[in-house]
């Protein structure tokens, strides 16, 4: 279905207003405190330099110790993170932006010497086949969680929505994708569970709208999203059936109303994924990723995966997605509505080399139109 609407409408989201459909992709940054994971002024300069966005999602913030994988990423599970938080959101909303946190939690995507002698937790005892870009260690093999230990970290995502409500965010979205903590449940690679949270599409789907609803008991479905990759390999990620999976968990989030539900098409990250000869990939899986989600969902869509304009346009105009969001693009163009809404040049200039190092380089400094 084609329609007039452009990347420069409006458009509600849920409870969410937003001034455009572009949108800020959650980016680890790694520009917090390395020791308290406590946001800090050049973060709160960084978000607050893109608040002409539509909507800003946050870097993902961890729910538990059991996650402080990211160095210098910010956290969400103490009141001095929120209040680090709350500074950011202050700041964008003096500037009219919306800006949602992104919540989450690693899984087995972590080592030991990472998280202080401790092992990483996972749905299934099996880990990542390959070693750590942030270690270079072998992965270990993760701890099975128990249903009682499953119930403890729904209860911590739920903590770390108060505190991030406190914080004053717009909304909050669930990170379910990239093979984290949430993805590890929904997918048959990685989930060979034998209870109630493993096996059927259902079971496997459990803890991911377990956490969904105690996010919503919170800041409400109005304002509640997600974000998922269903054919993404990053982190050794598969499954066997995305669309079988996405039959029956997209229904049961159209239930919900959530605000938007963001899907990651397969992409970027996958240049650093394990090649298995046996799998399809995943252009076999959903070789028309986008238009076979709009089948199954109902609600609204952000899409994401190193969208061109052109593409993003295309999506939106054909109303297979409501927004899109984007991650370089916002990178080196804080601006970017408006260099697009203008017709000014995109900077097509970024320092891959400060994507992950601290302080201002590479991260504020990149100009506006006017001053270039």
């Amino acid at each position: 279905m084609n329609s007039t609407k452009t990347l420069h409408d409006s458009v509600q989201l849920g409870e969410l207003k937003l001034q455009n459909r572009f949108v800020v992709a959650p980016l680890t940054r790694q520009r917090a405190d390395k020791d308290s994971f406590i946001p800090n002024d050049v973060m709160k300069e960084y978000y607050t330099q893109r608040a002409s966005f539509g909507l800003i999602i946050t870097e993902c913030s961890q729910v538990s110790k059991l996650s402080d994988v990211f160095y210098w990423s910010g956290g969400i599970y103490s009141k001095e993170q929120a209040l680090g938080w709350k500074k950011v959101v202050d700041s964008v909303h003096e500037k009219g932006g919306l800006i949602m946190l992104q919540i989450w939690h690693c899984g087995r995507s972590a080592n030991i010497s990472q998280l202080g002698g401790k092992q990483p937790i996972a749905p299934s005892p099996i880990a990542i086949n390959y070693k750590s870009r942030a270690t270079g260690e072998d992965y270990p093999v993760p701890h099975e969680l128990t249903i009682e230990e499953i119930k403890e970290v729904v209860q911590q995502f739920k903590q770390g929505a108060i505190y991030a409500k406190e914080a004053g965010f717009d909304g909050i979205e669930l990170h379910g994708a990239n093979g984290y903590l949430v993805d590890q449940f929904l997918r048959d690679g990685s989930n060979k569970r034998t209870d109630i949270y493993g096996g059927s599409p259902e079971n496997r789907s459990r803890f991911c709208l377990e956490v969904i609803d105690a996010l919503a008991e919170v800041f409400g479905y109005g304002r509640t999203a997600l974000r998922i990759s269903p054919t993404g390999r990053f982190n050794d990620m598969y499954d066997s059936d995305p669309v079988g999976l996405l039959s029956y968990l997209l229904p049961e989030l159209d239930k919900r109303n959530l605000a938007f539900v963001e899907f990651k098409r397969h992409g970027a990250l996958e240049n650093r994924a394990v090649v298995y000869p046996d799998r399809k990939t995943p252009q076999e899986q959903m070789p028309d990723f986008f238009r076979i989600i709009r089948k199954l969902y109902k609600g609204n869509i952000i899409a994401n995966d190193n969208l061109s304009i052109e593409e993003a346009q295309e999506l939106v105009q054909e109303e297979v997605a409501q927004a899109c969001s984007f991650g370089y693009k916002s990178i080196n163009n804080p601006d970017l509505p408006l260099r697009v809404k203008n017709g000014w040049k995109l900077n097509e200039n970024l320092d891959r080399d400060t994507l992950f190092t601290q302080g201002p380089k590479g991260y504020t400094d990149y100009p506006f139109h006017n001053q270039e």
